[in-house]
């Protein structure tokens, strides 16, 4: 792989172990639990589902429907939380009480939802770091044994875009420092990092994350309504023009990123133009590689397809049944 994030590396010049990353066309709520149960042996104790639960009436957030589903359908999710905290950017989250509005809004009511950095901030090493030695975390997310990442994939506008490595690096660092740490320098301007030191220190958050977690972790990415805007965007994203794909999941963080990426990457060119120029022109790739570099999984796996006895196909099996978008 190479530090320069615009720069596409092919499944066949990448060196390296592998890892097993689950595929299914079943874009439901069935399917989604059927998914889960394949990387789901590790999920014990007291658990947490982060997920971008988005500004107000969102469109393309993963339906709340569906997680609801996978809480009462698992046991071990039964009593679970799902976990966010408060945005760095300022809007209709980025103070608890706003939080939870928007949170009812949405239609997160069915399951406790934990503001981790409702009450505070905890720091977290981050072992290997470029930029930084520790991450700020909310506070509440010390009292999780589990992690489940459960993540809608889609472009981003600085990160070019976001999956289970965006959804972790930001999303568990604390609203006011942690994110403040990746994006900004104390002599610059709010958003004074970009491209590839940008992903770098996303990935550096990350990593505590998941040091913290350890083995009691899963990654799950959802590859619909995938628009080139985050869900931080709400009702602003751009449309949607890029087919949907399926869901994917794997124990490997690196691995499961780096395949909805392939599987984006392995469509046509007039389905991935837009959401490909835009991971590009923000340097995004460099998001796999750095993950890769730090230790955090492989670039390289076997990709299984569930709705078929788990037999391995190719990126281009995957995506030869997508139907291009119709806004």
């Amino acid at each position: 792989m190479t530090r320069d994030g615009s720069v596409y590396v092919p499944f066949e010049d990448r060196t390296g172990g592998m890892s097993s990353v689950y595929f299914t066309r079943n874009l439901s709520a069935e399917g989604l639990a059927k998914i889960y149960e394949k990387v789901n042996g590790n999920i014990t104790g007291k658990t947490g589902i982060k997920l971008h639960t988005g500004e107000p009436h969102g469109p393309n957030i993963i339906p709340h429907g569906w997680v609801e589903y996978l809480m009462k359908k698992e046991p071990e999710l039964r009593d679970a939380s799902i976990v966010e905290t408060n945005t760095y950017y300022a809007g209709d989250r980025d103070t608890t009480e706003k939080h939870r509005r928007t949170l009812k809004i949405n239609g997160w009511t069915f399951c406790p939802v934990d503001i981790m950095d409702e009450e505070g901030t905890a720091l977290l090493p981050i072992q290997g770091g470029r930029w930084m030695k520790e991450m700020s975390v909310g506070s509440h997310m010390l009292n999780y044994q589990s992690l489940v990442v459960l993540t809608h994939f889609k472009g981003h506008v600085m990160g070019g875009f976001g999956g289970s490595n965006k959804n972790i690096g930001i999303g568990c660092a604390d609203g006011h420092v942690g994110k403040k740490w990746i994006h900004s320098r104390e002599e610059g301007e709010q958003w004074s990092i970009a491209q590839e030191e940008l992903m770098e220190r996303i990935t550096e958050s990350t990593k505590a994350t998941i040091d913290f977690f350890g083995k009691h972790i899963l990654y799950i990415n959802v590859l619909r309504n995938m628009s080139v805007s985050c869900d931080c965007e709400g009702t602003a994203a751009q449309p949607v023009v890029t087919p949907n794909v399926g869901i994917l999941a794997s124990l490997d963080i690196c691995a499961v990123d780096t395949a909805s990426v392939d599987l984006v990457y392995a469509m046509k060119e007039e389905d991935h133009h837009d959401l490909v120029e835009r991971i590009e022109t923000r340097h995004g790739l460099r998001q796999l590689s750095c993950m890769h570099e730090m230790g955090m999984g492989n670039t390289r796996y076997h990709l299984l397809d569930i709705d078929h006895g788990d037999r391995e196909i190719s990126q281009q099996e995957a995506v030869a049944g997508v139907v291009p978008f119709q806004a």
